[in-house]
């Protein structure tokens, strides 16, 4: 028992830190996409994208870098004539931190933290 335990604690530290990890990337895919999204409606600008993830990312307990990007790019339509459109790029970056003391345990002191990145895409059709 005595030999097992340690290992088994061991165990369940990792998937109780696998869960927040992969808690935390969720919130920040659902931020970039609503990013993205808030991007793209009409009357909103890049930075409403911005505001709208990070808000987003808070609500989750996620804090991190949001970048929104606007680009004009054409669309090749159903009749050969190209249709003008912005395509909008939410990236949002977090810096996941492990539990110390645990990761010191298995000597991964240089594995301390490790970088997420989200990034969402969506296409605004423009007027001519």
């Amino acid at each position: 028992m005595a030999l097992v335990t340690p290992l088994l604690l061991m165990l369940m530290l990792g998937i109780v830190e696998f869960g927040f990890l992969f808690q935390r990337y969720v919130v920040l895919t659902n931020a970039a996409a609503e990013g993205a999204r808030v991007a793209t409606l009409p009357g909103y600008q890049p930075t409403d994208g911005e505001d709208r993830a990070e808000a987003y990312a808070l609500n989750g307990g996620v804090n991190g870098v949001v970048n929104v990007t606007a680009v004009q790019v054409t669309v090749p339509g159903s009749s050969g004539n190209p249709w003008p459109a912005m395509q909008v790029t939410a990236t949002h970056v977090y810096n996941y931190q492990f539990i110390p003391p645990i990761m010191a345990l298995v000597g991964g002191s240089s594995f301390t933290s490790v970088t997420l990145t989200a990034r969402s895409t969506m296409r605004m059709q423009t007027l001519p």
